[in-house]
């Protein structure tokens, strides 16, 4: 079983900036395909960003593009989400997860469904 953990989040002010880190344990990390998603209350869970196994395919959502990115380290079974310029509306819990990567479409990995592992997530609060 894969087991995913993130950290990094924490309350920031608006226009501030958090590294999101994921680490991956009890898999073949380069295999899997890796996505953040983020919850706010009462919300359904939205896609954020994804990456391929081998590092060289990304994907981030529009409303994210030009402040997030997506990146990870093989070597350390790791995946980053860095997040900059923070609006309020980004307060969330972000989750990291993971699925074996079969080189499949942008818009099938934009979806949470298809993601066979999640960590427990983590908080960003952002502040106005």
């Amino acid at each position: 079983q894969v087991q995913l953990v993130e950290s990094g989040g924490g309350l920031v002010q608006a226009g501030g900036s958090l590294r999101l880190s994921c680490a991956a344990s009890g898999g073949t990390f380069s295999t899997l395909h890796m996505g953040w998603f983020r919850q706010a209350p009462g919300k359904e869970r939205e896609f954020v960003a994804h990456i391929s196994g081998s590092g060289l395919r990304t994907y981030v959502g529009d409303s994210k593009l030009g402040r997030f990115t997506i990146s990870r380290d093989n070597a350390k079974n790791t995946v980053h989400l860095q997040v900059n310029s923070l609006k309020p509306e980004d307060t969330a819990v972000y989750y990291c997860s993971a699925t074996v990567d079969r080189a499949w479409s942008n818009s099938y990995y934009s979806t949470a469904r298809v993601y066979d592992y999640w960590g427990q997530g983590t908080q960003v609060t952002v502040s106005s």
